[in-house]
């Protein structure tokens, strides 16, 4: 990586240090990226609102925010910082990076936030805003308000009153990994239908969102 420009963000820092302070992680040394990170939360907000805005005229204030909320939350930003392969430039002390920290999704995720402050400090809103868009892009380009503005479990809990039919349960049937780097694995069940549908993610709610897209997808074509 040069001192002053991380490619995929597509951004020469005229303060390199800014750069090197957004990359790195607290156990690393004082001079951290979580202030970075607090300034970079809020200009992602504020970017991605103003996407959404311009592209879905027509869609209502409360479907933006749940679909801006999708869009921002931990595990988008760590999908997408996956993509980046930030894990190789995050700078770590030597205990966090022996643990596994360098793939921590909590420190991903946080790094992009603080590289988007970064940006912001550097050079202010309008380039923070291309970084964000250009990390978005693929994001963006397929995204489907429609589907993003209710969540899998709500798509799901709806289709089913549709049909006249209770609620499903979901039950964890299996947590893997360290503690600090957990996956769950979740099972929703609908026994009217016989359906019995698995999802895994970093967290229970992220693993039953997983679950109710499965279950939903084959509550709705089965």
């Amino acid at each position: 990586m040069s001192s002053d420009r991380l490619p995929a963000l597509g951004h020469d820092f005229r303060q390199p240090e800014l750069l090197r302070q957004a990359l790195t992680h607290r156990s690393f040394g004082a001079e951290h990226n979580e202030r970075l990170e607090f300034i970079g939360d809020s200009v992602l907000n504020c970017a991605i609102a103003l996407c959404l805005y311009r592209r879905f005229p027509q869609i209502p204030e409360g479907d933006l925010s749940r679909v801006r909320a999708n869009l921002v939350n931990k595990e988008t930003l760590h999908r997408l910082a996956l993509s980046l392969d930030l894990g190789k430039s995050v700078r770590l002390g030597e205990g966090e990076l022996k643990s596994g920290g360098a793939s921590r999704p909590s420190i991903l995720a946080d790094t992009l936030e603080a590289l988007f402050g970064a940006i912001l400090l550097d050079a202010g809103f309008d380039a923070a805003q291309e970084a964000v868009v250009r990390v978005y892009e693929p994001e963006l380009d397929c995204l489907d308000p429609n589907e993003l503005a209710k969540d899998p479990k709500t798509r799901l809990q709806e289709l089913l009153q549709g049909k006249h039919l209770p609620v499903p349960e979901y039950a964890i049937v299996n947590v893997k990994g360290e503690a600090h780097l957990q996956t769950f694995e979740v099972v929703c069940r609908i026994p009217a239908l016989g359906i019995e549908a698995t999802g895994a993610g970093a967290s229970r709610r992220s693993a039953e969102q997983a679950a109710a897209a499965v279950a939903y997808e084959q509550a709705a074509h089965g």
